[in-house]
């Protein structure tokens, strides 16, 4: 990687130097390769840090590049596209949906996820399903964590919410705690006629706890995908998953928008 002088361009500077990185990245380094520090790479390209810094995070965002903690920024493997969204409604866990059940929790809901359970009604996705139920602050809510696990590696983190009315039939006893507990939750879910659903995505930084679970850094760029499951009363629950950003991507089509997950190619 040669030293570039970055003066007088017409576009923004950080802007210019993710092409000249990114050309950079398909000649001069490997798979896996880390790169030089930020000091010695803004210096190297006579930019500011922060200038250097949105350069990598849009690389970053893109799939280019890795950043893991203790380890620095790493060249990104290439990928190709692997389908996690489905064309039809199905309850979460059902038909292998590529998801590890890790644990769940009974507790009160937060504030945030009584905003959550309330929000949207299941009208547009089954033409069917009534106004989402009125949720009280005093009824448990089970919140089932899962992980999606790819080459070993953990590309997405999902809270589950499942207000404890909707599995009524949940027994303590059966399955008191771990991953067997949140599979309980899932297998009663499932027992509920599935009116139909809906999905919303947005960009997000990723909060410590997901970076942690994600292996990522915290702030870096991930999607935030919010899917509500519907019955004849209302909603039954609300998933949040958290993809990272670099190894996903969305696709539109006649089925409307589709989560594709990314791997290394083989």
């Amino acid at each position: 990687m040669g030293t570039t002088q970055l003066e007088s361009v017409p576009e923004p500077k950080y802007w210019h130097l993710k092409t000249v990185l990114s050309e950079a990245l398909d000649h001069d380094f490997a798979v896996g390769e880390i790169l030089p520090n930020e000091r010695e790479l803004a210096a190297r390209f006579g930019v500011a840090r922060a200038t250097l810094r949105q350069a990598l995070e849009q690389l970053e965002l893109e799939g280019r590049l890795q950043r893991r903690r203790g380890v620095g920024t790493t060249v990104a493997p290439p990928r190709v596209g692997v389908a996690v969204g489905s064309a039809r409604h199905s309850w979460p866990g059902e038909s292998a949906d590529g998801w590890e059940a890790v644990d769940a929790a009974e507790a009160l809901p937060t504030a945030a996820v009584l905003k959550l359970l309330a929000g949207g009604s299941g009208s547009a996705a089954s033409g069917s399903a009534s106004a989402s139920a009125v949720f009280a602050a005093d009824q448990p809510v089970h919140t089932v964590r899962r992980t999606r696990v790819t080459e070993g590696q953990v590309v997405a983190a999902e809270l589950l919410y499942v207000p404890a009315a909707s599995v009524p039939g949940l027994s303590a006893i059966d399955a008191p705690a771990g991953p067997a507990r949140a599979r309980a939750v899932l297998r009663e879910l499932q027992r509920l006629a599935l009116d139909g659903q809906d999905r919303s995505v947005e960009l997000g930084s990723a909060r410590a706890d997901d970076a942690k679970e994600l292996d990522r850094l915290p702030g870096a760029p991930v999607l935030l995908v919010t899917t509500r499951y519907f019955t004849a009363g209302g909603t039954a629950a609300v998933s949040v998953a958290t993809y990272r950003a670099d190894t996903c991507r969305l696709t539109f089509g006649d089925e409307g928008v589709e989560i594709t997950e990314t791997r290394v190619a083989s």
